[in-house]
Parts: C-alpha cells; sequence; structure tokens
C-alpha cells in the first residue's frame, strides 16, 4: 500500500516551500536575476583574469619509490637528480659533428636560462662500446643527437614564456639547418593550449537539433543551452581562481566543461519540461516556473548532490592529482544547479506565455496528450510493451550490456606517450626522431640509484659488482649502462633502457621487476637501499597506485549512491536495482574504451596514433563521473515512479506512468550529453579523447539500455516489493524528499 508519514510533512513543506518561493521570486523578478548573474560573470571573469592561476601537470607522489629515488639523486648530486628533458636534433644533409660550434653555443646559452642546472652535449659525449645498442646522445651516422637538459623544478610548469629563452639558445642550430624538437616535459610545454571551441559549438549544435526534433519549440531549445553556457562560464572563472591557490591539472577545464555542459543543460531541460507541461494545465508562467521548481527543481537538487558526492570519492584515492580532478568537475557541476534553480526560472519568466510562440512542429511538453488525456503515443505503447513482458526486456538488456563489457577483461593501465601525439607536436616529432635513431626504449629511460651511504667501504666494491651483474641479466632490457659513484661516492647510478616504448607494458613490466626484484635480491644483506627513478618509473607508480584505489574508489562511490537511492525513495530493492546496473553500465562503457582504444578499433580514425593503454586515471574518473551522472536519469525517472506509486498504490501501473512521461525527456537529455562528450573527441589531447567517448558512451548505454530497458523490467518484476524498507532501516536512514511531491500537496493545502 502506499504510504506517507505527516511527521516529515513540516521540514518537507518547508525545503518544497523554498524552491518553490525561489522559483516564483525569480521568475517574477526576471530582470533583476538575469542582470545580477551577467554582472557576477562579467565579475569572475575579470577577477579570474586578473588574479587567477595556472594549470599545470606537475604533482608529486611523496610515498612513491620513484619519488625517494629522484631525493636521494638530489641529496647526493643535485646536478643529476634535477628534471630531464631531450632537446632532439637531426640533419639530413650533414652530420652533426660538424655543427661543433653551433652545437657548443646552444649549450653555453641553455646553461644559462633560469631553472637549468645542466645541458649535456652529445658531441664531447663517449661513444658507444662496441656490441652495445646505441642508446644516444649521438646516433652512428652522426645525423641524429639530444641534448639532454636537466633543471630544478619540473620544465612543464614554466609557462610559455620560458620557451622563448630556450627558442634564441637552438636557433644557432636551426640556422645551420638542422632540425630542432623538443622531448619530454619541454615538448610538453611547447604543446598548443587546448582551445574547445569547436567540441562545444557542435555539441550545442546537435543539442540544438535534438531539442527541435523532441519538443518542436524553438525558445525552448535555446533555454537549456543558454543557461548550461552561462553557468559553465561562470564555472570556469572560479575554477581560474582556484587554481591560484591548488595545482589542477591542465586537463581540468576541458574536463569542467565537458561535465558542466552535460549536466547543465540537463537539468535546466528537466526545470523547462515540467514548467511547459504546467502552463499546459493551465497555469500562469510565473506559478508554473515555482512549481517546477518545487517538483523538477527537487530532482535537479538531489541529482546534483549524488554528482558532486561521487566527485568527491575521488579523494578516497589519495592522489591530490585525482581529488583536484573531482573538485574541478564538482565546480561546473554546482553552478549548472544554481543555474537551473535561478537562471532558468528567470528565463522563464522573461518568457511568459510565448515559450511556444516560434516552432518547427507542434509543440510537446512531457507527453504526447495534455493534462487529463489518456496518453496513447509512442511511449505509452512501448510502456505498455514493457509491462507485458519485461523479462524479455530485460534480457535484452543485459545480453547487450554483457558483450559490450567482454573487452573490459583484458584491460591494460598505463600512460600514453608522446608516440601518441599528433605529428603537428613537437615532442610527437621528437619521440620518433629518437625511436628511430636509438630504438623506443630511449624515450622511457630508467635511472637506477642504489644508495650505499650506510655501506661500509669494504663491501662497495662487491656492491657495485653484483648490483652491475644482476642489471645485466634483467628480463626487458635493450641497455644497461655501466653503474657509476656520484663524486660523494656514497650513491651508484645507471639507466636501464626498455626493449619496448615507455608505455608499452613490458616496460611497465622491466620498472616492476626491478624495483619488486633485482634491486631487493642486490641489496640483500646489506645496508643499502634501491630505487628506479625517473619519468617512466613515476607514471608506473601513479599507475600502480591508481590501480590499487580503483576498487577503494569504486566500493564508496557505489556504497553513497546505494544510500542517496535509499534515502530518496526508501526501497532497498529500489536502492540495490540502482547500484547493480549502474555498475553493469559503466562497464560496457569500459570495454567500448578498451576496444578502441587499445585494440586499436577505431582509434586511428579518432586521430590516435596506433594502440595505446588506458590511461591510468581514465576509469577512476569515469567511474565517478558516470555514475553520479546516471543518477540524473535514475532519481528522474524513478522519482516519477515513486510518485504514482504514492498516490495510486499501483506498482506496474505506476512504472508504465512514470515511463510513459520521462521517456522522451531522458532521450532528449542523454543524445545531448552524448554530443557534448563525444564532441570532445576531436580534442588533441589523447585523454580527453578517451573521457570524451567513454563518458559518451555511458550516457548511451545508460540513458537507453538500461534506463529504457532494464530499470522498467526490473521494476515491473519487483512491483510492490520493490518499495519494501525494514522498519528498523527505516528509522535510521535520513528521508530525503526528490520530487517534492508531499511538499508541493502541503503547500496546495494553505
Amino acid at each position: 500500500m502506499p504510504h506517507s508519514r505527516t511527521g516529515e510533512g513540516d521540514q518537507k513543506a518547508a525545503r518544497g516551500g523554498v524552491l518553490r518561493r525561489l522559483g516564483e521570486w525569480c521568475a517574477r523578478h526576471f530582470v533583476v536575476v538575469i542582470i545580477a548573474w551577467l554582472v557576477a560573470l562579467v565579475a569572475l571573469q575579470v577577477v579570474s583574469r586578473e588574479f587567477g592561476g595556472e594549470y599545470s601537470d606537475n604533482f608529486s607522489l611523496p610515498q612513491a619509490q620513484a619519488q625517494k629515488g629522484l631525493d636521494v639523486l638530489k641529496a647526493h648530486d643535485p646536478q643529476a637528480g634535477g628534471y630531464s628533458s631531450q632537446i632532439v636534433m637531426r640533419d639530413d644533409q650533414q652530420p652533426l659533428t660538424s655543427l661543433s660550434s653551433q652545437m657548443s653555443t646552444t649549450i653555453a646559452d641553455l646553461e644559462k636560462l633560469p631553472h637549468v642546472l645542466s645541458a649535456q652535449n652529445p658531441l664531447s659525449a663517449p661513444a658507444t662500446p662496441s656490441g652495445q645498442q646505441n642508446v644516444g646522445p649521438l646516433s652512428d651516422d652522426k645525423k641524429t643527437a639530444y641534448i639532454t637538459v636537466r633543471f630544478d623544478v619540473q620544465p612543464s610548469t614554466l609557462g610559455d614564456d620560458y620557451l622563448n629563452g630556450v627558442d634564441t639558445a637552438v636557433q644557432p642550430l636551426r640556422s645551420a639547418g638542422a632540425e630542432v624538437e623538443y622531448g619530454g616535459p619541454l615538448g610538453e610545454l611547447a604543446r598548443p593550449a587546448a582551445d574547445d571551441r569547436v567540441s562545444e559549438l557542435i555539441g550545442f549544435g546537435v543539442a540544438v537539433i535534438v531539442l527541435l526534433v523532441g519538443f518542436g519549440s524553438v525558445i525552448a531549445a535555446v533555454v537549456p543551452l543558454l543557461s548550461a553556457l552561462i553557468s559553465v562560464v561562470g564555472g570556469l572563472a572560479i575554477l581560474g581562481l582556484l587554481a591560484a591557490a591548488f595545482t589542477f591539472a591542465t586537463v581540468s577545464p576541458t574536463l569542467a566543461t565537458m561535465i558542466g555542459l552535460g549536466v547543465g543543460i540537463d537539468y535546466a531541460l528537466f526545470m523547462l519540461t515540467r514548467h511547459r507541461q504546467n502552463l499546459i494545465d493551465g497555469m500562469d508562467p510565473v506559478r508554473a516556473a515555482g512549481q517546477a521548481a518545487s517538483t523538477s527543481g527537487h530532482a535537479v537538487l538531489v541529482s546534483g548532490c549524488t554528482v558532486i558526492i561521487a566527485l568527491a570519492g575521488l579523494s578516497a584515492s589519495g592522489v591530490s592529482f585525482i581529488s583536484l580532478l573531482g573538485v574541478a568537475a564538482a565546480v561546473t557541476v554546482v553552478s549548472a544547479v544554481v543555474g537551473a534553480l535561478t537562471l532558468v526560472p528567470a528565463l522563464l519568466g522573461f518568457i511568459g506565455r510565448h515559450i511556444d510562440r516560434f516552432h518547427v512542429r507542434p509543440p510537446v511538453a512531457e507527453t504526447e496528450a495534455g493534462a487529463g488525456d489518456t496518453p496513447q503515443g509512442t511511449w505509452h505503447r512501448y510502456a505498455q510493451r514493457v509491462e507485458r513482458r519485461p523479462l524479455w526486456f530485460l534480457s535484452a538488456g543485459v545480453a547487450v550490456v554483457v558483450v559490450l563489457a567482454i573487452p573490459l577483461f583484458s584491460i591494460q593501465l598505463g600512460h600514453i606517450g608522446d608516440g601518441a601525439d599528433p605529428t603537428s607536436f613537437t615532442d610527437r616529432r621528437a619521440y620518433d626522431l629518437m625511436a628511430d635513431a636509438f630504438g623506443p626504449g630511449s624515450n622511457g629511460p630508467l635511472t637506477v640509484v642504489v644508495d650505499q651511504t650506510n655501506v661500509p667501504q669494504s663491501q662497495r666494491s662487491g656492491l657495485a659488482s653484483k648490483a652491475q651483474q644482476s642489471l645485466d641479466k634483467v628480463q626487458g632490457a635493450a641497455v644497461v649502462t655501466p653503474l657509476t659513484p656520484t663524486q660523494d661516492g656514497d650513491l651508484l647510478v645507471g639507466t636501464v633502457y626498455s626493449t619496448k616504448s615507455p608505455q608499452n607494458a613490458t616496460t611497465t613490466d622491466l620498472t616492476n621487476r626491478l624495483v619488486d626484484d633485482t634491486l631487493p635480491d642486490v641489496v640483500q644483506g646489506t645496508d643499502a637501499k634501491g630505487y628506479v627513478t625517473g619519468t617512466t618509473a613515476t607514471q608506473v607508480d601513479f599507475r600502480d597506485i591508481v590501480a590499487s584505489q580503483l576498487p577503494v574508489i569504486i566500493a564508496v562511490v557505489v556504497g553513497l549512491a546505494f544510500l542517496i537511492i535509499l534515502a530518496v525513495f526508501r526501497g532497498l530493492l529500489v536502492a540495490v536495482k540502482a547500484a547493480v546496473l549502474n555498475v553493469l553500465s559503466i562497464a560496457a562503457s569500459y570495454g567500448v574504451v578498451v576496444a578502441v582504444f587499445q585494440w586499436g578499433w577505431g582509434g586511428p580514425a579518432l586521430g590516435v596514433h596506433g594502440k595505446v593503454p588506458i590511461e591510468s586515471y581514465v576509469p577512476m574518473m569515469m567511474f565517478a563521473i558516470v555514475f553520479g551522472l546516471s543518477m540524473d536519469y535514475e532519481i528522474f525517472l524513478l522519482s516519477r515512479v515513486h510518485e504514482a506509486w504514492l498516490r495510486t498504490g499501483d506498482a506496474e501501473g505506476s512504472v508504465a506512468h512514470a515511463l510513459e512521461i520521462t521517456a522522451r525527456v531522458i532521450t532528449c537529455a542523454a543524445l545531448i550529453m552524448v554530443s557534448v562528450f563525444a564532441a570532445f573527441i576531436v580534442s588533441d589531447n589523447i585523454v580527453v579523447k578517451m573521457l570524451g567517448l567513454g563518458l559518451a558512451v555511458s550516457v548511451l548505454i545508460d540513458a537507453t539500455v538500461v534506463r529504457l530497458l532494464m530499470v522498467p523490467a526490473v521494476m515491473t518484476l519487483l512491483g510492490r516489493h520493490a518499495w519494501w524498507m525494514p522498519r528498523w532501516l527505516d528509522r535510521v536512514v535520513p528521508h530525503i524528499d526528490a520530487e517534492g511531491a508531499r511538499a508541493e500537496a502541503r503547500s496546495a493545502s494553505h
């Protein structure tokens, strides 16, 4: 039987009343609200430009062995312990040895630059021993060479202006006819600034088409886009201000834009469709906006909080880099919620009853029939089919999800190297020059450090011999340089080059083999300590840390989402169903990402060079974001089911009723969000491509296969048992009114 609790009345009426009054006030005083938003937007832009910070990929892992090794190396040999980057040269017309004077001038000028510890002249480096693979710095044909420059800070954080000094230093070589490219962090610094305008225009264009086709009204198509755009621009300005105090990754503004536009359009659309249905039902515009804020506004508020909580779950990773990515996305989610609850009602108040004045087809709102009519449209007939054959629809949905998830079982986490970048990037050209001349492993050298500070002098010779012999035999290594002591004699330092590229699984295995097996065996029985450091080793450590924390993130996010659904809808099986089906949909999206990028099924068509591993933090980010976003549709659909269930007590009929009035909105909202995410596939950043595709596929699967097939089928099969709640649990779990229905009923009685 349907149930209600009068004890909740005052609190829920207050909440519903607040949102209703807020919506009506914004609609009635639309001039004040719109001007306030525009003034705030301009002010935030000015302040952000003046005082905002820079985005940087400079982060550290204090407890990682690679960072400890770097710290030890810095302490004993500051010049060798800095951050290295390569400047790669190629001259097909003459040997580089003929450019000796230009090379010397370049080296001298590089060493004068701020933050440069040293620059190695490749022409004066010792020749490669006979019979050993040449890994540089000068190729056998003398046509390719690289300068290793060491910095006291991460060079990718120095700012674009720093490149002017580097360009000036290498100009003698370029003037002499040599091709000069920047590899590693310098190459990352030289990459063109990310420009998301093309992606945004594509996403907006598709959104306009979807809204026009789905609802017919031109003005109604513009309102969600305008609201989302203003909200995201404001959120990005706030993010810029936060970047002055925290180190956000360079991908943060793109991620924030992607999420902000997606949820911003969705939230505004949920408000708009309820408002238009209220107008069709005979309400005046101000009251219609207030009721939309009190009903759909509740769902928007709960959905937004769910997304933010899911993103906050990323902090369980213990890695500040990932936690701050979650914060960046949460900033625009907050601005999208605020925009939906204030700016959208103001715009609706400004438009009044003219919302359907311009249309390309007969406008519709939530259903294909007005209030009081019996819906007989496409979604009504579809809902009846689901109600008659729930097992068929559930089986079809499970089959699709399982097939798509198959590639997930072969997922390989790693770091996407420069070799996957477009050839228009200097770091990609440097990567290719290095790989062609010195082998793929030359792009990711591993620095081995043996700290023998506490080892007696009498034992050091034997330790060095044992270490060299063990390293020479390590599997997966193409070249191992001789271990050499630092000036104080306390460290042994050497370099190991993999047979494969830095992003290859072989290199990851080699790094872990050195850290877990080879070096521990070398120092066993002594007071020495062994480390593997350098950029590639740090990336492997990051990958391992993220992989170990992924189950924790999944458990935290699923647990929080389960509790929210339980608190909102007071049904234990409903909450279990939501958690399980969302995990299944995310697994399917993981499978698609693995197939496209790791297996190479379509990667080249997306501008990805060859097969690449899945960037280590992408699954973690996808899980938190998608799990949060999927709750938008879950709450929007279930709130209508719950509303009908409380009113009628008919479990099966409530599912069909909710489906027929939400399917159009969910489908349109999903298509819009898919288009927004998919538009970012055109980005030059491989991680952005990966996130864009993964999020687009996730939303598509969730809003179609899961939300329109599996959820109605499961709810129909569960019947009234879906809303069962043990009394002891009902007393413990707090009450959240997502749809605002009870508050509305109480408000209407006054």
